[in-house]
């Protein structure tokens, strides 16, 4: 992953409960997420781009060289 979700997270200035209401998700299940234990549906990844105002190429992209 380029950036992380985590990383989208703290750059928006939102607590893992923010995000977690947002989504509608379990606070543990973002922490999961989070940590790289398990991955975000399609669904959810997208719902967590709109949020953090970026795109899912954003995190899955390489970053390119200059």
């Amino acid at each position: 992953m380029k950036v992380s979700i985590k990383a989208m997270r703290v750059n928006a200035g939102l607590t893992q409960a923010e995000v977690a209401n947002r989504v509608k998700i379990n606070v543990a299940t973002l922490i999961s997420w989070e940590n790289s234990k398990t991955y975000p549906t399609v669904e959810k990844l997208k719902e967590l781009c709109k949020l953090y105002g970026c795109t899912i190429d954003d995190i899955f992209l390489p970053q390119k060289l200059s």
